[in-house]
């Protein structure tokens, strides 16, 4: 029996060389992880289980029946983060670049189909030559299955994508597909055609980080939610996340025990907000201010500045927050804003997060750019995706809260289900100075009288209290008491209920 177990070991150990030493040199080389190093750093120690170590592919053209390597370039199976159940999938860019095949790709699947029936979260660390062009149709195939059951799993388990090196052609498309997309500055880059191809059909010189960098897509195009130093911060960060998230969406959000007093007051909040309502104050300090431990999960953080996006806990349940940002572009909804903020809102609303939403906005953003670029149809995803949420939602207006975006941003007219306002919220149509140039635009030359208007529709507008008669604003409350105020919210709001009407699937302007 000892002979047949030491070559049992013999072959574990042969396959958890991957392409062997000679390559895994070549990646430490390049500042990166193996496939295995990166899974040893997101698990919980000792606690990975892998599946389909010993999977060949079964290709025999090109010599390939000469060229074999145990697992295939992607080491599969599952594990716990803090204990809790995870599923892994880590692309081995030592063999054959981690490029896919059919046995390749059905590795994955296995493990996405386990996720699913097992309602726990698939996290995929990519690093990879994109499809095994030896293979053909098959690993087009393989692809689509892969994606398929990217589909099933949207809104049933969280399903997150590192990039971590390489990310090509179809390989890109499965990240697309999940909730969150990470990558590593420096290394990892994701495009649908490189820069040969663009070279050759639209004759553009561009390096593949200048074409699909982290930095790219953390702070231009918006496909990743944030971009990592190395591949350390990576999995840490990643561990972090799942933290906050439900395993599924049969599960509520996970509750931690909190040492941070629900009921403390924030003194500083009082002065939060200038006297000057032209001039910018910084949201995140509010933020920082009245979650818990001022532990705050940015999602997307370097992209549309003007709206800010991520994961907290208020007395140790997790909240989903979303804020205008008056540091940048004075907090306006834009193009990237609005697409940003509703797929975060409807990622809170899939898994049951509750959504706290902090607004100072005055309006959307006007230019020809914005309307060229479809602003009325983006806008209308954040509309969307307050509008349909289910998931108790909890509002407070800092300063302005102006025109549309008024309605956008959570409103009581949207389900809102508690609606608060600072004493220095202004809730109108658009700001004084504007409002009274069409109002009164016969008193455009004479100055005095322009101003005597604008204090009346300050006096008369500029403040939370009309709508708090109409019954739009449930309390005015003060700022040092928010954090207070928006966990009892949260806690009477723990059993809603709320349903929307029975349809095969909504049809949001996309």
């Amino acid at each position: 029996m000892q002979h047949i177990l030491d070559e049992l070991e013999k072959r574990r150990d042969q396959a958890r060389l991957g392409g062997g030493e000679k390559r895994i040199a070549a990646q430490h080389a390049k500042g990166k992880l193996t496939a295995r190093e990166r899974i040893d750093l997101l698990l919980d120690e000792g606690s990975f289980e892998e599946y389909d170590m010993f999977v060949e592919h079964r290709c025999s053209d090109f010599g390939m029946e000469n060229q074999k390597f145990p697992g295939d370039g992607v080491v599969t199976g599952w594990g716990t983060i803090n204990g809790r159940l995870v599923y892994v999938f880590s692309k081995d860019f030592t063999v054959f670049g981690g490029s896919l095949s059919m046995t390749h790709a059905q590795k994955i699947v296995k493990v996405q189909q386990m996720a699913a029936r097992n309602g726990a979260p698939v996290i995929g660390l990519f690093d990879a030559g994109g499809a095994r062009i030896q293979e053909g149709v098959d690993s087009l195939a393989g692809y689509a299955d892969i994606f398929m059951e990217n589909v099933m799993s949207s809104g049933v388990i969280p399903q997150i994508s590192v990039i971590m090196g390489p990310c090509a052609g179809g390989d890109v498309y499965s990240p697309a597909l999940t909730d969150f997309i990470f990558m590593v500055k420096d290394t990892s880059y994701m495009f649908v055609t490189g820069p040969d191809v663009v070279k050759t059909v639209t004759n553009e010189t561009v390096s593949a980080e200048d074409l699909g960098g982290a930095r790219v897509h953390a702070g231009k195009s918006g496909v990743a939610d944030g971009a990592f130093e190395n591949d350390l911060e990576a999995m840490t960060q990643v561990r972090r996340l799942v933290d906050f998230l439900p395993l599924s969406n049969r599960e509520k959000p996970p509750v931690r025990e909190s040492y941070d007093d629900a009921m403390r007051d924030e003194p500083s909040l009082d002065t939060l907000v200038p006297a000057n309502p032209n001039k910018p104050y910084d949201m995140k300090e509010l933020i920082l201010k009245i979650v818990d431990e001022a532990d705050f999960f940015e999602i997307g953080k370097d992209f549309a500045k003007n709206i800010i996006t991520g994961f907290a806990r208020m007395d140790g349940s997790t909240v989903g927050i979303v804020a205008n940002q008056p540091q940048v572009l004075a907090g306006v909804l834009d193009i990237d804003a609005s697409r940003k903020a509703a797929r975060f809102v409807r990622f809170c609303d899939a898994f049951g997060i509750p959504i706290v939403t902090l607004v100072d906005v005055p309006g959307f953003m006007p230019g020809t750019k914005q309307e060229y670029g479809g602003l009325i149809k983006h806008g209308a995803k954040l509309l969307f995706a307050y509008a349909e949420a289910t998931v108790p939602k909890v509002t407070v207006i800092t300063r302005k809260a102006y025109g549309g975006a008024y309605d956008v941003m959570s409103s009581k007219h949207l389900r809102g289900d508690v609606n608060y306002a600072w004493p220095t919220a202004e809730i109108a149509v658009m700001g004084a100075k504007g409002a009274v140039e069409i109002i009164f635009r016969a008193d455009i030359g004479d100055a005095e009288k322009l101003a005597a208007r604008e204090a009346e529709y300050k006096e008369r507008f500029a403040n939370p209290f009309v709508a708090a008669s109409r019954g739009y604003i449930d309390d005015v409350i003060k700022p040092h008491g928010t954090r207070r105020r928006i966990i009892r919210s949260l806690k009477s709001l723990k059993h809603k209920v709320l349903t929307n009407p029975w349809k095969k699937h909504d049809n949001i302007p996309l």
